[in-house]
């Protein structure tokens, strides 16, 4: 009787202790009341409560994840679409999670719920396939004022997706492929008009080149024809100054072998010899560049224009050069 009084003795006192200690982890509070009554918090570490009539409540103090269930909501401009998203609070101040709300996930769940459907019903479609940032900015800027009366901080919100019910997605991508054969076709026609234009340009250059060729070639022609006129009529000339310079001498030749020593020699024959009397005997006649009709004075070089038929070509050349950029230009105005 005595061993088996000594066992319920001691089993009791092992209850009570093992009632009377706590043992708070490190990234936890909690919260304790004894006879119902609220009596603080307890940090992390070991205590000694109060045994059979205390009651503690946990709080983790890490980053919690709460999944927003998917929601059905309607757009500004009557666009049904489904959301889901995810919350993530951290509990800052346990007293007020424990006395200020029943159960503060499920709160923040549900007040996140509501919180989606308010702010995708104020924006357009577009709005809320485009705008993830703004969503997720604005429905913690709604959790943020009744979370904090609850001890409870909303770290960050992320809206998973948005879509569009199956009927709006239709129409959508007929949207977006009428306009891709849209942009198909615009893109066809500038490049048809861009050819033609090139095509224009092409044969426009072909047509002044092939201007300026025929031009330089009759300018050619007409100085060749020019200049051989020149050179035949000099030919002439200087034909018939060497039969008067021959006859001349013969005629010297006769007058030498008559008595008389008076001689009477007409100017134009003296002019003659002295332009080819060193040639035709080596005398000391005055010196003469002599018979020199095949070379060009200065006035018939400038009557004939042997000097403007590269003057004349480079400037075409440096037209047809200056006619790429303009091409250019009207290619990149396009």
């Amino acid at each position: 009787m005595m061993y088996a009084l000594g066992a319920m003795v001691l089993v009791l006192a092992l209850v009570t202790l093992l009632s009377a200690v706590e043992i708070v982890q490190a990234y936890e509070q909690r919260a304790l009341t004894v006879l119902g009554s609220f009596r603080g918090l307890l940090d992390p570490g070991i205590h000694l409560i109060p045994p059979f009539v205390s009651r503690t409540y946990r709080f983790d103090r890490r980053v919690q994840t709460i999944d927003v269930p998917t929601q059905e909501a309607i757009t500004r401009d009557n666009s049904p679409v489904t959301a889901d998203a995810v919350v993530y609070i951290r509990v800052v101040d346990a007293e007020r999670s424990f006395l200020n709300v029943e159960n503060y996930r499920r709160a923040t769940a549900l007040l996140a719920q509501t919180s989606l459907r308010a702010v995708i019903g104020d924006m357009e479609l577009d709005q809320t396939l485009s705008r993830r940032d703004e969503i997720n900015r604005r429905i913690r800027t709604s959790l943020q004022g009744p979370t904090d009366e609850w001890g409870v901080e909303v770290e960050m919100v992320e809206v998973k997706e948005v879509l569009p019910t199956r009927g709006v997605l239709d129409a959508m991508e007929e949207q977006t492929s009428a306009e891709r054969r849209r942009r198909a076709m615009i893109l066809e026609a500038q490049g048809e008009r861009r050819a033609a234009v090139e095509t224009a340009e092409g044969e426009r250059t072909a047509n002044v080149l092939s201007a300026q060729g025929e031009k330089v070639a009759s300018v050619l022609e007409a100085q060749g024809d020019a200049i051989s006129t020149v050179l035949r009529a000099r030919s002439a000339e200087s034909m018939g100054e060497r039969a008067i310079v021959d006859k001349g001498m013969e005629t010297l030749a006769s007058v030498g072998q008559g008595e008389s020593t008076t001689f009477v020699i007409p100017q134009e024959l003296t002019s003659l010899l002295g332009r080819y009397g060193q040639q035709l005997s080596g005398s000391d006649v005055q010196d003469s560049a002599g018979l020199d009709s095949l070379e060009f004075d200065d006035d018939d070089r400038e009557l004939l224009g042997l000097d403007s038929v590269a003057e004349m070509l480079e400037p075409e050349t440096d037209n047809g050069a200056e006619a790429a950029p303009e091409w250019e230009s009207t290619y990149e105005g396009e």
